[in-house]
């Protein structure tokens, strides 16, 4: 403030008041009056946070479904690998059941035969019972593996929506540094079809 009650504004003054109006003078089409809202810098500014939220987000549900994913396509090879033990027991029984019948077959009086044929009716029972539990074991499987594939698809969604909103945040820097509408446009077009591949996501499609 000098002597005579005017005050000098100093190269910094001019700068933070340059700021203050959203980065342009008050005579062009971007700066805002108080009564007249946001400035389109504002605007390009609040969409892209909120965008960046939305990926966020996004690249969070991606990285839980793929973590989903490669659990249970664990329980589907644990479930194979116990059927394939109960199928290997299923065998086992099998050979044994052959030759109980062989001995049977060639038992030389009727106690004999008979103590054989006790031996083949239950081994009989005990593969129906090994072959239930393998195929069911297997079912498991099946289950697992289709579990993981839908959410492999989910997490390949929610990566594609967060690529696409990643490409409308870069168009958001583009237009506050070249000041194209047309650029403006795009991000919000951009953006659109990323939080609409989200919600594809979302509704496992």
């Amino acid at each position: 403030m000098s002597g005579h009650g005017f005050h000098v504004h100093g190269p910094h003054d001019h700068e933070l008041e340059h700021a203050a109006s959203g980065g342009h003078d008050h005579g062009h089409g971007d700066a805002v009056s108080s009564g007249k809202g946001m400035s389109t810098t504002g605007k390009i500014a609040v969409s892209t946070a909120a965008i960046a939220t939305a990926g966020a987000i996004f690249a969070y549900m991606g990285g839980a479904t793929q973590a989903n994913a490669g659990l249970y396509k664990n329980n589907a090879a644990i479930k194979k690998t116990e059927a394939s033990n109960q199928w290997n027991y299923f065998q086992s029984k099998s050979t044994k059941q052959a030759l109980a019948e062989f001995a049977r077959d060639t038992a030389t009086d009727d106690g004999r035969r008979q103590g054989w044929q006790v031996k083949v009716t239950r081994y009989e029972q005990e593969k129906t019972e090994i072959q239930a539990a393998a195929k069911k074991l297997e079912d498991e499987a099946s289950r697992w593996d289709a579990q993981s594939e839908t959410q492999m698809h989910q997490h390949h969604r929610w990566a594609q929506a967060t690529t696409v909103l990643q490409v409308s945040i870069a168009l958001a820097a583009i237009a506050l540094l070249t000041r194209k509408k047309w650029l403006e446009r795009a991000m919000y077009g951009v953006a659109v079809a990323g939080v609409a591949i989200g919600a594809l996501a979302a509704l496992h499609i």
